[in-house]
């Protein structure tokens, strides 16, 4: 099984709707163009900013085949398949068409609250069954159970097609545990765009970012910056985000990042129901800083 190399930013791809809730196709083909014409360095398509568990499987085959035909192999492509029945996963690993993909990025199991060995098995039984590298996705604000550094070792350690993790538990201790006892081919990627330059100067690759989807040029640089180790200009750079960093998230991803994109032109502001875009209020204040920018 080849490695692939996921330094950089990677972006978790939104999914664009019209205003009957259907898939905006053309929407997508421009986001993708933006993407791959920006600097991005790969896209992660169907994760949970692609707000995937309300898209059928129908809708999915589609917007996996689309995203591959249109990016055709100018950049890698990371699919989002994970899920809380670790055999569906599994069964899904084997029946769908993965042409055109490079690796999979795996949730932690979500609601079934599962031990850590619950965890390490699940991810074993992945890791037998995948016929691509897997990157782990530890974010206990959704899933409702953090995974530790130590399973997360262990599990690097014990499959060499489990090549990386994206760590979005918010805890810089835990993801530099991480970083100082992983092997060194072992990926550590931020899953979260505010904390990116800080955990880079740590160890960490790069980011699968969500803000990455309005801003691939900027956000880009500031990684290649501090990848680089052009701390002081990277830090610039990472400044003039913060305040849009905690302004995407208020009302809930993909929310924010879509009312950034409708305000850019690019989609229409449209989510499927649980979710519902920002408040006047956010989007007013979302506006204030894309025209400070």
């Amino acid at each position: 099984m080849s490695r692939i190399n996921l330094q950089g930013m990677g972006v978790a791809l939104i999914t664009p709707f019209k205003s009957d809730k259907s898939i905006d196709f053309d929407a997508l083909a421009k986001l993708i163009e933006y993407q791959v014409k920006s600097g991005s360095d790969f896209l992660v398509v169907l994760g949970t900013t692609a707000e995937t568990p309300t898209l059928s499987s129908q809708e999915r085959k589609q917007i996996r085949t689309f995203v591959a035909e249109r990016v055709a192999g100018r950049i890698p492509l990371v699919l989002g398949c994970g899920g809380n029945c670790t055999q569906n996963v599994i069964d899904e690993l084997n029946s769908i068409d993965l042409t055109g993909y490079s690796a999979i990025l795996s949730v932690v199991p979500f609601y079934n609250k599962p031990s850590q060995q619950g965890i390490y098995e699940h991810y074993a039984a992945i890791a037998k069954a995948s016929p691509l590298p897997i990157i782990l996705y530890n974010v206990p604000g959704r899933t409702g159970v953090n995974m530790t550094a130590e399973t997360t070792l262990r599990l690097s350690n014990d499959f060499p097609n489990i090549i990386g993790i994206k760590e979005a538990s918010g805890n810089i201790t835990q993801m530099d545990d991480i970083i100082k006892h992983k092997k060194p081919e072992f990926m550590v990627i931020s899953g979260d765009d505010g904390i990116t330059f800080p955990l880079i100067t740590l160890g960490a690759v790069g980011v699968i970012s969500v803000i990455g989807n309005a801003f691939p040029r900027e956000f880009s640089r500031m990684v290649r910056l501090a990848l680089s180790g052009d701390y002081d200009a990277a830090r610039l750079i990472h400044h003039r985000f913060t305040d849009l960093f905690s302004l995407l998230f208020v009302d809930g991803n993909p929310a924010g990042v879509k009312c950034v994109l409708n305000a850019m032109g690019f989609i229409e502001n449209e989510l499927r129901l649980p979710l519902v875009p920002t408040r006047i209020t956010t989007y007013e204040k979302i506006r204030a800083v894309l025209e400070s920018l």
